[in-house]
This record gives C-alpha cells, structure tokens and sequence, in this order.
C-alpha cells in the first residue's frame, strides 16, 4: 500500500506515469536518460517518459520514449513535417530495448538496444532502427544514419477518434508476434514485430 504521505511530488509522478497496465512495463530504470535525469524526473516534463512492454514468447523487451501533445496544434505536416527525420517522440532518442533477434517489418534485427526514428509522410512513414541510442533525440547525425542496421516502410491508417498525445502501444497477435502502434492526431501506423527470425 503506498503512503501518499510520504512521497515526495516527483515520486508521486513517477508512481502515476508507471502504474503497471496493459502494454506497460516497469522498469523505466532500463531507459536511457541524459546526463543525471531521473525517471521522476523525467515524468515531470512537459513530454513525459512512457515506458512500452512487448512481451513475445516469454520474453519481454521494450520501448522507452517521450509523449508529446498537440495543444491545439496540427501536427501532421505541421508540427511533424512530411519528409522529415522526427525523433519518435520527444527529448531524448526513443529506444527499443530488444533482449531476443526479432525480424521487424520483415526485416531481422540482432538482440541489442536501438534508437528508433522515423520519417513521416501523408501515405506512408520510414522507419529506421540505429545502434547509436545513447543521445538527445536530435539532430540525427551522420553517425546515427551510419549506424542503422534497419530500415522498414509502413503505411498510414486513420484513427477512429483525435488522439491528443502521441502514444505507442503494444497490440499482441499471438505468443510469436505483434505490432507496435503509433498514434497521434488522426494518424495510425502499425510496425509488426515477430519473435525471431521469420522461414522465408
């Protein structure tokens, strides 16, 4: 039973944005933050750090990343411009914390942690996977592009409803797979993530 007494506002942030729920883990210490940031400390941002389970087969991995808000903004095309390296987020680089090989919209990606960004468009987004993740979410540098070790395309669905704050969750198919989902503003894009390497 938590004392709500006792707790300090950061850490009472910090036990709010972490609350165990479907799609989310617990373990925001396994996320990469700049310099002497805090989890508590970085759930008090304007763009707090959300932490993304994806559980496969046993075994869990995870997204760590920053939730902006529109704020009566457009954001697609505006805020997010088309064509465009975006950071996935907010502050620094969102991470993929892969602790098994997993084949990632089709293409296999090796255990390890990655950063995770994307380029944006009306029909379409690029996703990129780069082995440099310990950074600020931009600029993406030459060294950044250098290190990928993944590059995947996927297409634009609408959401059913406005979605005020970017989101990424997890969207299970099964023990072996599922897809990671992004949401923000009227837009959808669904990056499938399967267990292993895929038979061809």
């Amino acid at each position: 039973m938590i004392n709500l007494r006792k707790l300090s506002l950061a850490a009472l942030a910090a036990t709010l944005l972490f609350v165990p729920s479907p799609g989310t883990a617990q373990d925001p210490g396994a996320c990469w933050l700049r310099g002497e940031t805090t989890p508590e400390a970085a759930a008090e941002r304007p763009s707090p750090l959300a932490v993304v389970a994806i559980t496969m087969s046993g075994e869990t991995a995870q997204v760590c990343y920053a939730r902006p808000s529109a704020r009566d903004r457009e954001v697609m095309g505006a805020l997010v411009p088309y064509g465009e390296v975006w950071r996935t987020g907010a502050n620094e680089a969102t991470q993929l914390h892969l602790p098994f090989d997993a084949t990632i919209g089709g293409v296999q990606v090796p255990a390890g942690v990655y950063s995770l960004y994307t380029v944006p468009g009306e029909t379409e987004w690029q996703f990129f996977l780069s082995s440099e993740y310990q950074r600020w979410g931009i600029p993406v540098t030459d060294a950044v592009r250098a290190a990928e070790v993944a590059q995947v395309t996927r297409s634009v669905a609408a959401t059913d409803d406005m979605v005020e704050t970017f989101t990424i969750s997890w969207s299970s198919h099964g023990e072996m797979m599922g897809h990671l989902v992004f949401e923000w503003e009227h837009t959808r894009v669904e990056l499938p993530i399967h267990h292993g390497a895929m038979s061809h």
